[in-house]
């Protein structure tokens, strides 16, 4: 005497299971962030082992009157370019140049001297100005 009924199908009760698991996921959300994966490596040296180091920059000062200062030297506006130019042979051509003038000054006379800057082989010169 077989009661078993082949047209019954069977119910399953998947909550708990589901409970389960996402109690399951949360811990592992809450363990992930602190595994640290550590892996024993050898790096290979670098091609820079020298310090990169800071140019002093070439500081130019044109006042009121003409006079030129270039460093704390003085320099007469005439012969600036052929001056400036000899000077610049013991300093950096990869230096910054700041060139500072007085706003009452002819800007022909600024550029002329931003011209002996350049002739001199500077390339990176700068302009001051307030704010």
């Amino acid at each position: 005497m077989n009661d078993f009924d082949w047209d019954e199908s069977p119910e399953l009760n998947i909550t708990p299971l589901v409970d389960v698991m996402l109690v399951l996921l949360a811990i592992l959300m809450v363990i992930a962030p602190s595994v640290i994966y550590e892996e024993m490596i050898k790096l290979p040296q670098g091609s820079a082992t020298k310090q990169i180091e800071k140019k002093a920059p070439v500081h130019i000062t044109v006042d009121e009157k003409g006079q030129v200062v270039v460093n704390k030297d003085n320099f007469d506006l005439q012969g600036f370019e052929d001056n400036f130019y000899l000077y610049s042979q013991k300093l950096d051509k990869e230096a910054t140049v700041l060139i500072s003038a007085d706003q009452s000054l002819d800007y022909g006379l600024v550029m002329s001297i931003l011209s002996a800057v350049k002739k001199a082989g500077f390339t990176e010169v700068s302009l001051a100005t307030k704010g």
